[in-house]
Formats: structure tokens, sequence, C-alpha cells
């Protein structure tokens, strides 16, 4: 995602927000960041964990499949 973001841009970033919310401020508000992005990367793995392994398997299964009446799949 963050892979084609250069030196030159994050830079410009930092410059910005040091302008707009002064040097006291600005590391609450780096912490605040990560706190989020923390949270909502453990709620999307969270979100893709929902099924357990063997379920899964047993669900790709043939005969899972002759069992749920799903043979078209």
């Amino acid at each position: 995602m963050l892979g084609n973001v250069g030196f030159t841009e994050i830079l410009l970033i930092a410059v910005i927000g040091l302008i707009l919310f002064g040097p006291k401020k600005l590391p609450e508000i780096g912490r605040t960041a990560g706190r989020m992005v923390r949270e909502f990367r453990q709620a999307a793995q969270g979100l893709m964990d929902t099924g357990s392994e063997p379920e899964r398997k047993e669900a790709t299964r043939p005969e899972a499949k002759l069992r749920s009446g799903r043979l078209s799949d």
C-alpha cells in the first residue's frame, strides 16, 4: 500500500504536520494514529480468521459438497 511513497513525500507530510499541529502535539497525534492502524489491522485479521481451518478444509472436500447438496460448486 505504501510501497511507492518516497522519502520526499514522507518529509513533506511531516513538515505539513509540524506546521499544522506544532512540535508538542505531533507525538500525541502519531501515537493515536498508530493505535488506530493497529486496531484496524487486528479487526481485519479477526474477520479473516472467522472460519477455522478444519471447517474450510471440509467445505472444499467433495463429500461435504455431496452432503450439503451443492453439487454444482
